[in-house]
């Protein structure tokens, strides 16, 4: 049976069998679920077998070279074949090197394993239509682990400069990981305004991509 267009191949990595199975039966009906893995290279392995949307990836595993699910993440990138497939990782752990450190490896969200079925369902949905997503505690997490100082307060403030006040509510919303849709409904703009503010503040911040944006508001404590 063909699978319908709306579905989102996915890979579940983790090294218990039991949350595995257990997340599996709660995901929505819009994920279907291509393969399963438990430690890094088998991780890599199934990846690379099944090539998948996005991949849901544990920040602990054993195997490989010891490096966890930030080495799956490296891996995958020395990949071309599977260089552009979206991480989301979700984990025990809401420690803010866990977090930092999986981001900074290319993951594209951090869920923590307190989220439901459908909260991992809608967030899977962001990540594959190129949203970063974060369980709301996290932020704060993250944000312990950039120290700004004097000089680097006024660095922020001068690139924050750059933007109109329009430019950084739009630019506060898209690194929450809302979607241009939502953005658009919560400010009361079109989506094509939208998709222009946040090209001009990409422009201006001199950053590729929504993930780089997200990475640069919370080491500017913006969120």
């Amino acid at each position: 049976m063909n699978r319908a267009p709306h579905e989102i191949r996915i890979v579940i990595v983790d090294d218990h069998q039991i949350f595995r199975t257990g997340l599996r039966a709660e995901l929505g009906d819009e994920l279907a679920v291509v393969g399963e893995a438990a430690n890094v290279d088998e991780a890599v392995a199934v990846v690379t077998a099944t090539v998948p949307d996005v991949v849901l990836l544990d920040v602990h595993l054993p195997g490989g070279a010891g490096g966890g699910g930030a080495e799956v993440l490296q891996r995958l990138a020395g990949n071309p074949a599977t260089r552009g497939i979206r991480v989301l990782a979700l984990s025990v752990s809401d420690a803010a090197d866990d977090v930092v450190q999986v981001i900074r490896a290319g993951a594209r969200g951090y869920l923590t394993k307190t989220a439901s079925g459908a909260e991992v369902t809608a967030a899977v949905g962001r990540v594959h239509s190129g949203d970063a997503v974060f369980s709301p505690r996290l932020a704060g997490f993250v944000l312990d682990a950039f120290g700004t100082g004097g000089g680097e307060t006024a660095a922020r403030d001068d690139e924050l400069d750059r933007l109109s006040a329009r430019e950084q509510e739009v630019m506060r919303m898209i690194a929450r990981g809302y979607a241009y849709k939502e953005v658009a409904a919560e400010l009361f703009l079109s989506v094509k305004t939208v998709e222009t503010h946040v090209s001009n503040v990409l422009r201006k911040l001199q950053l590729s991509n929504r993930h780089e944006l997200t990475a640069w508001a919370l080491s500017w404590r913006l969120l």
